[in-house]
């Protein structure tokens, strides 16, 4: 199973020319979004469920080898748990972002070194903003929903970022 993720994680950044030597023309090289792994319960600052940390190791093991240089959560607790195994295991610290102002973290990610690859784990209702801001993409997540891996390859020219919807 982990090696057909990580076929599809490689397929899609050959796809989109994202490895050495590619060129690119914005901050980054490739930006990868994920909405948080399930959650335990309603409350705000709800912590992961068994099932959510799963999740959050068959994320770590797919993009282990994606070469992520930075991780971007928000202030809540199931957003670095869900991000929390990939960077331990890559050893890259996470940075906290409010979720209220994901306008920030689109400048942050604008302003980012040219060869960084990203990861950003948000909410279903933030995703689709950052996903617009960022690519011009719309998308919706359903409240249930949290498999949705984004791969976001930006372009500084209008409506021509490539998007892709994953699954893991």
């Amino acid at each position: 199973m982990r090696s057909k993720q990580v076929l599809i994680v490689f397929l899609a950044c050959a796809a989109l020319g994202i490895g050495p030597g590619a060129a690119t023309a914005t901050a980054q090289e490739a930006v990868f979004l994920v909405r948080h792994a399930e959650r335990l319960d309603a409350s705000d600052d709800s912590p992961l469920s068994a099932e959510g940390r799963a999740r959050a190791a068959r994320l770590a093991q797919m993009l282990r080898d994606a070469r992520i240089t930075a991780i971007y959560v928000t202030q809540f607790q199931r957003t670095a748990q869900t991000a929390r195994p990939l960077a331990d295991l890559l050893k890259v610290p996470l940075t906290r972002m409010p979720a209220a102002d994901p306008g920030a973290l689109v400048r942050r990610l604008r302003a980012s070194e040219s060869r960084a690859r990203v990861l950003v784990v948000s909410h279903s209702d933030r995703l689709p903003i950052l996903l617009r801001d960022l690519a011009a993409a719309e998308v919706t997540i359903p409240a249930a929903q949290y498999d949705d891996l984004f791969v976001v390859v930006p372009s500084d020219r209008p409506g021509t970022s490539l998007v892709m919807r994953l699954r893991y």
